[in-house]
């Protein structure tokens, strides 16, 4: 008969900032503590590890994470026993001065170095340890998903890019390619699992592979069609191209492959093609409108999403006003907005002409009524149409009502009984800025 330990099961408490790749690596966290007997609770003072999975791209995420490592100090205060680890970028970027900053801290690790969570947790002696060294992809941590049938796919790690304002090299390393067998055999054992809707991550997935060695480099749109073939997968997106290396062979995979959804995420950053240049953005203003013209070309209904920086250093306002007419001229389904921070280590903290505040709050509050306004008027394109929706759950605003997505990633809320997980179709009735409402359409649900 086996004998029953009294040993309650340790908690563990996880709070994640930033971008997907965070999420995923959060995900990737929770399933590595869950096979070390941890337990997940929702409340941060409940946990006996508090963890945060940290972000440093933009300011306004470190304000808010050091505001909730205040909450964690006074937890450790109460409890010596509770462990505090932050992790992510941000870690990586204040490696020498974490421990002297914070010194509540138990431990400290970069975005590569999740696994060393664990090799901590199990060592004889607790005391501070930080672990930033960059190694190989350690893809083999369980993950515990926030929504069974949802997935994350990494398929590099790292950048080789050198944005002015960006820290990600610093934080991430330089770029590496997984090997696409591998990759399909996760993606294979991902739809075992129950996943349904895969997105494949890297910090710029159209330059993957270049780095793989000869007998095995493949393309990212080759590693798109082998994607389209795993049985079980029925959306697949990726996240986030770079306006440079977005090519015709992956917009033709748009148009080619069944699972592939019809939205693509394309970075602006700014209209002007001078700031662009002193972000070493590596494209023109005339470049990107190209790549645009050539998704609207073939794929018309395709949803474009983007990223927009306000008040970078040397903004002019004629620099802003191009921004404000690509803005127009493409009408995004969405935007991303953000004023421009300086991160400590890139050029662009260390240029003279930066932006005043309130320049850059008058120009963002310009940015986002012409944002949305287009985004209304190209949303209206739905308003009488089904569209297949994958449901996420209830919706936030109105438990009675049902979200879910769409193909072209714009959510939608809307009347029915379906269960999570579940395809079905739904016939929009209106539609906002940021989302579509409507009602299931009887008998219009689609098996998988």
């Amino acid at each position: 008969m086996l004998a029953v330990s009294s040993t309650p099961m340790k908690q563990f408490h996880v709070t994640t900032f930033g971008c997907q790749m965070n999420q995923h690596d959060s995900e990737r966290m929770k399933g590595m503590l869950t096979s070390l007997g941890y337990s997940e609770v929702e409340q941060r003072d409940q946990a006996d590890l508090i963890l945060f999975n940290t972000c440093s791209i933009r300011e306004n995420a470190d304000n808010r994470f050091i505001s909730h490592l205040g909450e964690a100090k006074r937890l450790k205060s109460e409890n010596p026993e509770r462990i505090v680890g932050v992790g992510g970028c941000w870690a990586q970027s204040v490696k020498d001065e974490v421990f002297r900053r914070f010194p509540f801290v138990d431990v400290a690790f970069g975005p590569g170095q999740i696994h060393r969570l664990a090799e901590f947790l199990n060592s004889d002696s607790l005391s501070a340890q930080g672990y930033f060294e960059f190694e190989e992809f350690s893809g083999d941590l369980p993950s515990h998903r926030e929504r069974q049938f949802q997935g994350w796919l990494q398929i590099s790690q790292g950048c080789n890019c050198a944005c002015s304002y960006c820290i990600v090299p610093s934080t991430r390393g330089r770029e590496e390619s997984r090997d696409p067998d591998l990759l399909i055999t996760e993606a294979e054992r991902l739809a075992v699992d129950g996943v349904r809707e895969l997105t494949l991550l890297g910090q710029n997935v159209n330059s993957y592979g270049r780095d793989l060695p000869v007998e095995s480099r493949i393309r990212f749109s080759d590693l798109l069609r082998r994607v389209d073939l795993v049985e079980g997968i029925e959306r697949v997106r990726y996240m986030s191209p770079h306006p440079k290396d977005m090519r015709e062979d992956v917009i033709d995979a748009h148009v080619e492959l069944k699972s592939l959804c019809e939205h693509i995420h394309l970075p602006l950053q700014s209209g002007s093609s001078p700031i662009l240049k002193r972000m070493r953005r590596t494209y023109s203003r005339e470049r990107y409108m190209d790549r645009v013209s050539m998704i609207r070309e073939r794929l018309p209904d395709c949803g474009i999403t983007t990223d927009i920086i306000v008040g970078f250093p040397g903004e002019t306002e004629a620099d802003f006003a191009q921004t404000l007419e690509v803005v127009e001229q493409v009408g995004y389904d969405q935007a991303f907005t953000f004023n421009y921070s300086p991160r400590r280590g890139t050029l662009a903290a260390e240029m003279d002409d930066q932006v005043p505040h309130a320049v850059k709050k008058e120009r963002m509050s310009r940015l986002i009524d012409v944002v949305q306004r287009r985004a209304r008027e190209r949303a209206q394109r739905f308003v009488g149409r089904s569209l297949e929706v994958l449901v996420e759950g209830p919706s936030r605003n109105d438990p009675t009502r049902l979200r879910g997505r769409s193909r072209h990633s714009k959510a939608v809320n809307f009347e029915g009984t379906a269960l999570p997980g579940q395809f079905v179709e739904v016939e929009v009735t209106s539609a906002t800025s940021q989302t579509l409402t409507g009602s299931e359409r009887l008998l219009s649900r689609i098996s998988v």
